[in-house]
């Protein structure tokens, strides 16, 4: 897999991928979507099998961000 990202404007990318695996493909293919900008923490996505502590981990994420909010009053 061949992945490339190039930036589509000021405020998104373009993510394009290729697949080449002729043992299960009969030809070579490629798919693109554009990501707008984000605006806040951004999270790396991944195949996180067998990794069940990772729900536990961003649970414990969002409870210090609510409780900072609250102590801050949502500013």
């Amino acid at each position: 897999m061949i992945e490339r990202f190039t930036r589509a404007g000021d405020h998104a990318l373009l993510y394009r991928f290729t697949i080449d695996d002729p043992n299960t493909w009969t030809k070579t293919w490629t798919g693109e979507y554009t990501w707008p900008e984000a605006h806040g923490p951004i999270y790396e996505y991944a195949c996180h099998e067998g990794n069940y502590a990772l729900m536990d981990i961003m649970k414990g994420a969002r409870l210090r961000e609510k409780e900072e909010a609250a102590k801050t009053g949502g500013k």
